[in-house]
């Protein structure tokens, strides 16, 4: 799989048994505490989403930019996708990851539903002179406060776009999916474990799982710049890390989640992600990649297989 291109083995020695083995760390005391009034305030957040249309009909979808106020003030960007013809049965909201978002995706096979491609903060069309659009900085930023970590702000990105997504669609409550890969999908599990406006979710190769390991697996991507700060401030960093760990959310989920692990992975280790779903208590489907972060032989099919197990997934919030 491509071993000798990097410094160390991105399987980390487990086997697929082994992965599925991996457990998450405790939680700390306020920890429900700590996100629930996170959530509440963003739920009191007037999210205000404007739009404007860029395309009437791209690909058979009406395509707008949004633009929404979440926690903070922070004004939010992002795509809005809307179907040219038919009826909108379903919505998604969709996360990326450190690579950014350029536009929205037109891959999906969902075409009843409305889609929220939002920039999180900092980001992409979200970005702000005061904070590095840099994956390795970004991640870093107010690293050393958990009230401040922009990590969070990212969380309260997604409920305040539930929130936009709702007032301007409606006839949606209830009828919600999350998508998110990688950063997205760290992001996304933090979220999912409190909205319950978030009916169903799909986290692809999800980062921010089991923190304490993440951060002795060497690693390459945004995780490597959190270790090496890790290495001058310990004791701060896991203090703050603990309330941002995936895995430790995923035990909160009561709704159907479905996963994509990957067994490979150079900047997402896939004991940490294997953490997040092995966490999971509430109904789940797990799809295993051969690798992430990655080209691979098999990608293009896996990623057909992956799509077509999403379809069925999803379908129910059509019904």
């Amino acid at each position: 799989m491509g071993v000798t291109q990097y410094e160390f083995d991105p399987s980390y020695g487990y086997t697929l048994d082994a992965l599925l083995d991996v457990s998450a760390p405790k939680a700390p005391k306020d920890f429900d505490a700590f996100w629930m009034k996170r959530y509440q305030n963003a739920l009191a957040v007037d999210a205000q989403p404007q739009t404007t249309v860029v395309s009437e009909n791209q690909n058979g979808w009406r395509v707008l930019e949004i633009t929404y106020t979440s926690t903070d003030n922070f004004i939010i960007r992002g795509w809005l996708l809307l179907p040219v013809t038919g009826i909108i049965k379903r919505g998604f909201i969709v996360g990326h990851g450190y690579g950014g978002c350029d536009g929205p995706e037109f891959n999906f096979p969902f075409k009843d539903a409305a889609f929220l491609f939002l920039c999180f903060r900092g980001l992409a069309l979200s970005a702000r002179s005061d904070i590095s659009t840099e994956p390795c900085w970004h991640v870093l930023h107010n690293i050393n406060d958990k009230d401040r970590y922009i990590l969070g702000g990212c969380v309260e990105d997604i409920w305040t776009g539930v929130t936009a997504v709702l007032s301007l669609c409606p006839f949606l409550a209830g009828r919600l999916g999350y998508m998110g890969i990688s950063f997205g999908a760290g992001i996304g599990a933090l979220a999912l474990a409190w909205d319950s406006r978030i009916a169903k979710g799909h986290l692809n190769v999800p980062t921010f799982g089991y923190q304490s390991l993440r951060l002795k697996l060497p690693t390459n991507g945004s995780a490597n710049s959190v270790q090496q700060y890790y290495l001058n401030h310990k004791k701060q960093t896991l203090r703050v890390l603990r309330y941002y760990d995936a895995a430790i959310a995923a035990k909160r989920f009561n709704k159907p989640v479905h996963f994509a692990c990957a067994k490979f992975d150079p900047c997402v280790a896939p004991p940490g992600q294997f953490a997040i779903c092995n966490a999971v208590t509430s109904e789940k489907e797990l799809y295993i990649l051969d690798a992430g972060h990655h080209d691979y032989p098999n990608k293009s099919l896996q990623d057909r297989e992956l799509m077509g197990q999403l379809e069925v997934f999803f379908a129910s919030l059509s019904l």
